[in-house]
């Protein structure tokens, strides 16, 4: 079967409250990496919670660390933290070749997205992304998830700017787990219920050129 997911799109890092800078130096620093945006607060008028966003490019693909801003209550942010510890991986991205086609067999198979589909432009063009529930039952605010997205083509020009991500980004996912959050959505990423009874694991493929 030809896979849906093309690479790693990025790995995001929850960072406990004031750590967000010492990570950052550690991806910038010691790996190498190039900050290509930062938001310091994605909800500035909310008087609940927020979070921070700082996103580093390392030309294949990108890292975004997270912090969580609490006011009137904690942030989800600083409840990951709180319970998976400084510089948690919180979510990663997959590209696709096709989301839509994507999403239409993952929800086949019994996977459940968080919300809607999000689309905006980010300079390339049309950006699609949808973000999944927790891996696990639980709160929402808690759990590991997948994002799933689709970035347009890219040219092999010098002027090429490698993976971006804009304040739409942050809003988005902080916005739909906040909502499950509030309604007490507790459920699942995936209905394993659709796994067949008598599946077996196929045999290996080894990779031309792979050595273990």
């Amino acid at each position: 079967m030809p896979s849906h997911l093309k690479k790693v799109d990025h790995i995001t890092y929850a960072c406990a409250s004031g750590q967000i800078e010492r990570w950052a130096w550690f991806h910038i620093e010691v790996e190498g990496g190039t900050l290509i945006n930062r938001i310091d607060d994605v909800r500035p008028d909310d008087s609940g919670s927020s979070m921070k966003i700082w996103c580093i490019d390392f030309g294949d693909f990108g890292v975004a660390l997270i912090e969580g801003i609490d006011r009137a209550e904690k942030s989800q942010v600083t409840k990951f933290t709180d319970r998976h510890g400084d510089h948690a991986v919180q979510h990663v991205a997959f590209d696709t070749h096709d989301l839509e086609k994507y999403i239409e067999h993952m929800q086949r198979l019994g996977g459940h997205p968080r919300g809607e589909m999000l689309v905006r432009n980010d300079g390339f063009g049309m950006l699609k992304q949808l973000f999944a529930r927790g891996y696990e039952e639980g709160d929402a605010g808690e759990a590991s998830f997948p994002e799933y997205c689709q970035r347009p083509a890219r040219s092999d020009t010098a002027e090429e700017v490698a993976i971006t991500f804009a304040e739409e980004t942050g809003k988005g996912f902080y916005d739909q787990v906040q909502a499950a959050i509030e309604e007490g959505d507790e459920a699942p990423f995936f209905d394993f219920s659709h796994m067949p009874l008598h599946w077996e694991v196929p045999e290996p493929t080894p990779l031309e050129g792979f050595v273990a």
